[in-house]
């Protein structure tokens, strides 16, 4: 097999790889990096042009995953492009929501080339992608020869997937992004067993310590408690979420406490793409049952919409408020609610996912209390008064669970992806000291590997 990362940074962004086995050339996602701005945010597609690519795969419906897609097929004509049920059902909503942003990053930031696609370019993907059950083969022949495609579910997000191919002896798997534990709304990673040729592998908590006494119910606990003691001593809580799964997860673990009576009924609000999410997933729950998530919990605890704040003022009624974006990416909801809790000692910002330590999210996280922090299209400084509070709710596997996943498989070769350097370094030490010799490749960008 031949390992082609097309990701310019080389790290988490715009995920995308080529992949040449046999006769066959597959891609796997075509994302955006939310880091980045213009032509510099997506993958490196030119390296296709004049290609004939029998098949591309989407493992779910994250923009660094699924941003640039629509610009595989001006690169690739008739590329037939497979997924899972649920991504197909979401996978429209979210690029046309792309196609917003960046109209938008276009006047904000002077960027000419935005949009990179249109509207119209997303409405015509329609002809090129078909769906691919979970657990169902797909089989390619060319040459006389044959290789067959399944998807696994993998937890992390409704419809995200690992990809399974098979050609003559070869059994390769990518995990794609992968959470092996239930969260509130989806069931966990559900992978096939047996030994594997070559794991191609996430590695996006590698520099994080794993917390031996860690248990997932007891983290929601702690943050129920923390919520329950903000809002009794008149504070709000801020809770920024990615649109897609940790919005409508929050709302559901939210909705679960007020019944219970672990946190008293109070105005939430919520702003922002995963409100409209919410029905796209109600919907995937009615229709495939591959999600347990209910728009009837919007209502119930009765959702207000986020209004205008004003960046270092109080906000008018104190509540909770579970915003995108999970990093608070500058001029998202929860970024502007975050201008009106910081310089108040009452209010707490607790944060539940993965935070790059570029974005606004990950700066906060670093930022001591009581010194300022920026808040730079706004050109306001607010000293930082709100408690920061992290937990550890994320939808990625931890570093002992893909390890564990890895070692069971007894891999020939793996390949180590979709981290930072520091995090593909700990996997690729932990596996250099397995007891059987494991080939380990950390892939550079645009730079075919022979695996």
């Amino acid at each position: 097999m031949i390992y082609t990362d097309l990701n310019p940074s080389g790290e988490m962004g715009a995920n995308c790889c080529l992949i040449e086995i046999g006769s066959f050339k597959l891609v796997i996602d075509c994302g955006i990096d939310p880091k980045e701005l213009g032509k510099k945010a997506i993958p490196n597609l030119d390296l296709l042009d004049g290609q004939y690519i029998d098949l591309a795969i989407l493992t779910h419906c994250h923009l660094d995953h699924l941003g640039a897609l629509p610009l595989l097929p001006k690169i690739v004509p008739d590329v037939q492009i497979a997924m899972s049920i649920p991504s197909e059902i979401l996978y429209q909503r979210m690029l046309h929501n792309s196609v917003n942003v960046m109209k938008r990053q276009r006047e904000e930031h002077c960027i000419p080339e935005y949009p990179l696609y249109y509207h119209d370019d997303v409405d015509r993907l329609v002809k090129y992608v078909h769906q691919l059950p979970f657990g169902e083969t797909k089989t390619l022949e060319k040459n006389g020869e044959e290789l067959t495609v399944t998807l696994h579910k993998a937890g992390h997000v409704v419809g995200a997937a690992g990809v399974e191919i098979v050609y003559k002896h070869r059994r390769i798997f990518f995990t794609g992004d992968v959470q092996f534990s239930p969260q509130s709304i989806i069931s966990g990673a559900d992978f096939p067993s047996g030994s594997l040729d070559t794991l191609v592998m996430e590695t996006t908590r590698g520099a994080t310590e794993v917390d031996t006494f860690y248990n997932r119910n007891e983290e929601v606990k702690r943050l129920l408690e923390v919520v329950r003691n903000t809002l009794g001593c008149g504070g709000s809580v801020l809770i920024p979420v990615f649109a897609l799964g940790r919005m409508q997860e929050m709302l559901n673990i939210l909705h679960k406490a007020r019944i219970r009576g672990d946190i008293p009924i109070t105005p939430v609000f919520s702003s922002g793409l995963g409100m409209e999410l919410a029905e796209y997933i109600d919907k995937i729950t009615k229709r495939t049952e591959l999600s347990t998530f209910s728009t009837k919990v919007i209502r119930e605890m009765k959702v207000k919409p986020v209004k205008k704040l004003k960046p270092g003022k109080r906000v008018p009624l104190p509540g909770i408020f579970v915003c995108s974006s999970g990093m608070m990416v500058e001029h998202t909801p929860s970024w502007k609610v975050a201008a009106s809790l910081l310089p108040f000692h009452e209010n707490t910002i607790c944060f539940v996912g993965y935070c790059d330590s570029n974005t606004p999210g990950g700066m906060l996280l670093e930022t001591h209390p009581g010194k300022p922090f920026l808040f730079e299209s706004l050109d306001r400084e607010l000293p930082l008064k709100a408690r920061i509070r992290k937990f550890d709710l994320s939808g990625h596997a931890n570093r002992e669970e893909l390890m564990s996943y890895a070692m069971a498989g007894e891999p020939r070769s793996v390949v180590l992806t979709h981290g930072e350097t520091d995090a593909r370094k700990w996997f690729a030490d932990s596996l250099k000291r397995y007891e059987r010799p494991i080939e380990v490749t950390i892939p550079q960008p645009f730079e075919p590997c022979l695996i």
